[in-house]
């Protein structure tokens, strides 16, 4: 079955982590999506964890896991061969995406404006640090970043942790990952224009910017208090209670964002006065007690198993249990949402699993429909696409244009 973005062709100069998963959304969801690689492979091919049988080392996991339903083009960029053929390329794509520092793709001989000049209507997308000049001047445009870094300049990481002294990274990639996704939506918007107009345009995340618009709840925090909100542990500052709470077997967390559900709260623990009490009856009133309120559901939740809490709590209140990796695997909802998906590893006699696309649609799906591409595996198919007769490649291959 078609995805939704069946018919968009994007060229993916992307590395790491931030632009391999704004490209992973659209090739999962119908996009062709032709990855370029330096001639000996993506750096990031080298990068564990690996089948303990894989003996060839194409790629590993963190690979797999966003290159997933992408081709591959092995091509030597600094040759001016290798220019001509992505200039050839870009004609007939819709998309560009890449995240190199600011410079690096005009120096080469291909950036924004030579590839518009062979293509108007081509969206060309860049995901930085810190920007590109093009959409607004930053004193940081020179500076590399990773995920790490947004994180701690966007403010993520000042709102993260234990207390106040002790600011924390979040696991998962967010510096990266929401960027990433900020990306894919702004080229979907700017392809809508294109579609519409003719016209393409030169679009960017900046990785600090999207981490600033993700910890939106601290800009006006501090806007309407003068007080910068700190690290204040697994309660919320301003819901409560609306964290994370202790359990015989492990942690879950529960969620009162309205007074309704406070009332079924205390009701399913056997203390429905506290409804009523003055100290607890609404979130500003919990808020103004919140030590008393937090120790009132750890005391409850500390006595009962995981499974005996969410069996008390139902669908009367939002809980969910702190998921280890193991516990995704073994969880029904996401079997049923079909979110973890096997796909073979080169190399291993085991398939391996990723996750799926969370984006579902009724018409077009979307989702996993093959692994990872090995370095330049699409090399022939991709070229004779752009014309190239079979002695041409023969010879780009002699010459170390291609692999």
């Amino acid at each position: 079955m078609p995805g939704a973005l069946t018919g968009i062709r994007v060229i993916d100069l992307t590395q790491m982590l931030a632009g391999p998963y704004c490209t992973m959304m659209l090739a999962d969801h119908g996009a062709e999506v032709i990855k370029i690689e330096p001639v000996e492979g993506d750096p990031t091919r080298r990068f564990g964890p690996f089948p303990e049988d894989d003996t060839e080392r194409h790629f590993g996991g963190y690979f797999q896991g966003t290159n997933r339903n992408k081709l591959s083009l092995t091509v030597d960029l600094k040759k001016p061969e290798g220019r001509d053929i992505l200039i050839r390329l870009a004609r007939d794509a819709d998309v560009l995406v890449e995240n190199f520092r600011a410079g690096v793709m005009d120096r080469l001989g291909v950036g924004y404006e030579t590839l518009a000049s062979e293509n108007p209507r081509l969206v060309y997308a860049a995901i930085r640090g810190f920007g590109d000049p093009r959409t607004g001047e930053s004193p940081y445009v020179d500076r590399p970043a990773f995920d790490v870094v947004a994180q701690a300049m966007g403010g993520a990481m000042g709102i993260t942790g234990p207390d106040a002294a002790t600011p924390m990274k979040v696991g998962p990639g967010i510096g990266d990952i929401f960027p990433a996704t900020l990306a894919a939506f702004g080229i979907l918007a700017a392809h809508r224009y294109a579609m519409v107009t003719g016209q393409g345009q030169f679009l960017d995340v900046a990785m600090y910017d999207g981490i600033v618009s993700l910890c939106e709840r601290a800009v006006y925090q501090y806007s309407y208090t003068g007080r910068p909100p700190v690290p204040e542990g697994n309660q919320h500052p301003i819901l409560c209670p609306f964290g994370m709470f202790p359990a015989l077997d492990g942690r879950v967390t529960i969620a009162c964002p309205r007074d309704s559900f406070w009332t079924e709260l205390v009701t399913v623990m056997g203390r429905p006065e506290l409804a009523s009490d003055p100290r607890f009856r609404t979130n500003a009133d919990r808020l103004q007690n919140s030590a008393q309120t937090v120790e009132i559901v750890e005391s409850w939740t500390r006595q009962l198993t995981k499974a005996q809490i969410g069996q008390a709590l139902g669908v009367r209140v939002p809980y969910g249990e702190v998921n280890t990796a193991a516990d995704i695997f073994a969880d029904p909802h996401l079997k049923a949402r079909e979110m973890l998906v096997e796909v073979e590893h080169p190399g291993s006699a085991r398939p391996v699993t990723i996750a799926s696309t969370p984006i579902r649609m009724t018409a077009t799906p979307g989702g996993v429909v093959q692994r990872a591409p090995l370095a330049g595996e699409h090399n022939d198919r991709i070229l004779a696409g752009c014309g190239f007769s079979a002695s041409n490649i023969a010879q780009l291959r002699e010459s170390g244009v291609i692999s």
